[in-house]
């Protein structure tokens, strides 16, 4: 029997580490590399397209690994595959399908059986020649078609015995790599899968040490790791951070998700010292609402969350999520969580949706109070009775707003400002109010349509507001013509000045000298790669209002045309 592991993936640039593990675990074990095999599509290529790349493997059974992102293309070509391949045993696994065994079969007639559980053991012994009837971990359909469960699957303690998923590293610079050091999760959060595999099991760690070697040394760009909770075990985790530190290759980032309220003290002066470019965290903050966080099993140690990400030093990114339609989270609750979230000036922030998903225990809360939700994937609620259709349709433009001035990272410093002065929830819900009235939502916009967009709104009445506006849109790159909304406060003359005082700066006595022996000829290129303006106020400054009316000239110093705020020195 040749058997297929099929992966159906969001993106290009992502890789699913379950059919690698499961395949490679098998081999490992003795089974032959052509009796099993994995492949991967995406969820944007044709049906028919992966249905020719499925045909191609030619296999006698195809095993599905199912997320809540792939279920509609799987649902879609499950029928075909037996189509072309009629002889062929379907078999699915993975979250979509697996805690929800017996309704996925009867939705799904061209299914044979579903995996319930850790796969590697269960393909194994598939693979290695038994019936997959009496194989544990299976739900199947008896002769009268009624679901029948196996024994459940017991999982593997010892995670050393899972082989490195990525035997072969490809594209290093553009594939994410996704890779777990744990399994299992102690906590209780009522809407999350994780939750019900409370028993925790850990990688060793030198074998964890051997593994992060291997993608340092092929300097992969991105590592995620998908540990649901990674810092459980103080001693353990920051052996992993040091170890990361002191091997680090300067390109690989490694991705975290953190719960920030169990952080330690020690982990926390670790941090100070990581540098730039080496590791970013997600921390799931959800809400600050003490009743909506004992109603889904969070930590209401929502104070103690907000120290520790404050003490996160900047040279880390710092990705917080909040989550709409939870229990007890109306349109004002949503706003202080919101307002809670931004006052400790996240790198991004994800405005996520609650999703209501089989198995967990919100879909039987959701059930007894209420909740409207999607029939099919994502599951993602309409409605609650604190929440109405027409405010989370409200909350998805809050979302985009979000994305637009804070997670775009282009607005700083003016939306700091507005985000002190006004509150950053009424700033967000006014814009999105705003925005919904004159269209702006309704296509994609590109960055300058926001600055446009907020330059010629009432928040512009203010004038702090449009020189911090101004500065913002300097920042972002060398700029060849301004929009109208634009009030230039330029002078050649001074721009010139300011880039010879810079040269003098930076050279000493030379610098001086060299400046003032080849000025103005040797200065002119440097019109390409710097910009000269005056404001009224000093947008650097924590409170640029303190110096209202005091005029301050900023020289822009781009590295070249067109770079980044982060590659861009500017000098009062």
């Amino acid at each position: 029997m040749k058997i297929l592991l099929a992966a159906i993936n969001a993106k290009y640039n992502h890789t699913n580490i379950a059919v690698r593990s499961i395949a490679l675990y098998s081999v490992s074990k003795g089974v032959s590399p052509d009796a099993i095999c994995f492949d991967e599509w995406t969820i944007n290529q044709p049906a028919g397209e992966i249905l020719r790349g499925i045909a191609s493997h030619n296999p006698d059974m195809v095993l599905f690994s199912t997320y809540i992102w792939n279920a509609e293309v799987f649902r879609k070509i499950l029928p075909d595959v037996k189509k072309i391949l009629p002889e062929a045993i379907v078999g699915a696994g993975g979250p979509e399908a697996g805690f929800y065994a017996d309704g996925y079969l009867n939705e799904n007639p061209a299914l044979d059986f579903v995996m319930c559980g850790e796969g590697e053991e269960t393909v194994f012994q598939i693979a290695s020649g038994n019936d997959f009837h009496t194989v544990d971990g299976i739900c199947y359909r008896d002769q009268k078609g009624k679901p029948v469960f196996t024994k459940p699957r017991e999982l593997i303690c010892d995670l050393s015995r899972l082989p490195f998923p990525y035997p072969e590293i490809t594209d290093p610079d553009n594939k994410i790599y996704y890779y777990e050091s744990s399994r299992g999760c102690p906590f209780s959060c009522a809407y999350c899968m994780s939750s019900l595999d409370k028993r925790v099991r850990f990688m060793p760690l030198e074998r964890v040490f051997t593994d992060l070697q291997r993608f340092l040394d092929a300097n992969v760009r991105l590592v995620k790791f998908v540990d649901r909770t990674y810092n459980l075990d103080e001693n353990r985790y920051i052996a992993i951070w040091q170890y990361i530190l002191d091997h680090h290759n300067k390109k690989t980032m490694f991705h975290f998700e953190i719960e920030a309220e169990f952080l330690s003290s020690k982990a926390l002066d670790f941090l100070q010292k990581v540098p730039e470019g080496v590791m970013q965290f997600e921390i799931g903050v959800q809400s600050s609402n003490p009743e909506t966080l004992k109603e889904v099993g969070r930590s209401p140690e929502t104070a103690k969350i907000a120290e520790n990400v404050n003490r996160i030093p900047q040279t880390i990114h710092s990705h917080l999520d909040l989550i709409a339609g939870l229990p007890y989270e109306n349109l004002e609750s949503f706003g202080k969580s919101y307002d809670f979230v931004m006052t400790m000036e996240p790198d991004a922030l994800q405005l996520g949706f609650l999703k209501v998903l089989h198995g967990t225990t919100m879909e039987n809360y959701a059930k007894k109070n209420g909740w409207k939700w999607m029939e099919n994937p994502p599951y993602e609620t309409f409605s609650t009775p604190w929440l109405s259709y027409q405010e989370m349709l409200f909350l998805k433009d809050v979302e985009t707003i979000t994305d637009a001035y804070w997670n775009s990272g282009l607005f700083p410093c003016t939306i700091r400002y507005l985000g002190r002065k006004m509150g950053y929830w009424n700033f967000v819900s006014s814009a999105a109010e705003a925005a919904r009235k004159n269209g702006a939502l309704d296509v994609a916009r590109a960055p300058n349509f926001w600055f446009d967009f907020l330059a010629e709104s009432d928040f512009s009445a203010d004038p702090v507001v449009r020189e911090l506006l101004r500065f913002d849109f300097l920042r972002q790159k060398k700029c060849g013509a301004f929009p109208q909304w634009f009030e230039r406060r330029y002078s050649k003359e001074k721009h010139l000045a300011a880039m010879t005082e810079h040269l003098k700066l930076l050279g000493g006595e030379s610098g001086v000298k060299n400046a003032e022996s080849q000025m103005p000829a040797s200065l002119r290129t440097k019109f390409a790669v710097t910009d000269y303006e005056e404001f009224t106020v000093n947008p650097l400054l924590a409170c640029p209002e303190a110096e209202a009316g005091k005029d301050t000239a900023i020289l822009f110093i781009y590295e070249k045309p067109g770079v980044t705020p982060e590659n861009m020195q500017i000098l009062v």
